[in-house]
């Protein structure tokens, strides 16, 4: 089967083509063909040394895609089923070894390609909006990078319950996605603009109740300076870099503030939880609640063109690798 390797840490380019055994199901395994797989930032850490990954390696975990095989000891799973996963390492391949713990079966009026876009990022919006933060009507969230695939999420999630939502993006373009998807406010990062002044201004000096940052270090000071009293900030990504070192005791000076940095791996890693979150994700997308937005899809071939779309900003919702 083809596959996209990386053999050295490194950007975009140490993304190559290659030929690997096709996977055999053990105990526990389904083996899929692959429909799409999800293009994430959590990808671009493995392929830059972020993690312990050790090379040679094949990027990717999200995806969708048809049942080849089940190995033993699987229930619940046959041979055609189509299902979808956010946590199979090696999911950049036409073929990939998915845990069927970590596989949730497709509704039939989903397709596979929404669903690859929507596990990874529509289940993290799912628990930090159900779980971690579940902002209330009348309350205000700053949330980061609100045109990019989660962030898209976490605006109409937020501004359909009836939380005020203040954006900020990286160009006007985005500007115009993100008020399209519900933000009340929307500010244009690196133009210039004192963010945390203009959150204060926006919230006649009180502060947002919760910060949703996806960026990192970029964006971290300003996120923590925008908060009320008591208000929470969620650091889910770190797509600018990881944050600077930080003294926890300054959160008491800065107004008794609460600081997390959730993951997925524990709000879905059960496997009754884990299809619990996803049954209500389907229907969302069912009730329009929330929407599948696909910047971009490109073969397996061009994995490289897709990290380096991703990371330069230009891409406007979730990319997508397909089979070549």
């Amino acid at each position: 089967m083809r596959a996209v390797v990386v053999d050295r840490p490194g950007g975009p380019e140490v993304l190559t083509g290659a030929e690997r055994p096709d996977p055999v199901a053990g105990p526990g395994q389904l083996v899929v063909r692959l429909i799409a797989a999800g293009v994430n930032f959590k990808d671009v850490y493995e392929r830059e040394g972020r993690t312990s990954a050790a090379t040679p390696f094949v990027p990717g975990s999200e995806g969708a895609g048809t049942v080849l095989a089940v190995g033993p000891g699987v229930s619940g799973f046959g041979v055609g089923d189509r299902v979808a996963w956010w946590a199979a390492p090696g999911s950049y391949a036409e073929q990939v070894l998915v845990p069927a713990d970590a596989a949730v079966l497709l509704p039939d009026d989903v397709s596979g390609e929404d669903a690859a876009a929507l596990m990874l990022q529509g289940l993290t919006a799912h628990y930090l909006t159900t779980s971690t933060y579940p902002a209330a009507p009348g309350e205000t969230a700053l949330v980061h990078s609100a045109a990019g695939g989660l962030g898209q999420h976490l605006t109409r999630l937020l501004s359909g319950r009836g939380v005020r939502v203040l954006a900020t993006v990286s160009t006007p373009e985005k500007a115009e996605v993100a008020r399209a998807l519900g933000a009340d406010e929307v500010v244009i990062r690196g133009t210039g603009v004192d963010l945390a002044a203009t959150v204060r201004e926006l919230t006649k000096g009180r502060g947002v109740d919760v910060v949703y940052d996806g960026v990192g270090r970029d964006t971290f000071e300003a996120g923590l300076a925008s908060l009320r009293p008591r208000g929470t900030f969620v650091l889910v990504g770190s797509a600018s870099g990881p944050v600077p070192a930080f003294d926890p005791q300054s959160l008491a000076a800065r107004g008794s503030l609460f600081l997390t940095r959730p993951t997925l791996v524990h709000h879905a890693t059960d496997p009754v939880e884990l299809r619990q979150r996803a049954a209500e994700l389907f229907d969302w997308l069912r009730s329009g609640t929330i929407r599948v937005a696909v910047g971009g899809r490109y073969p397996l071939a061009e994995a490289e063109r897709a990290h380096a779309d991703l990371q330069s900003g230009r891409s406007v919702g979730k990319l997508l690798l397909l089979p070549n």
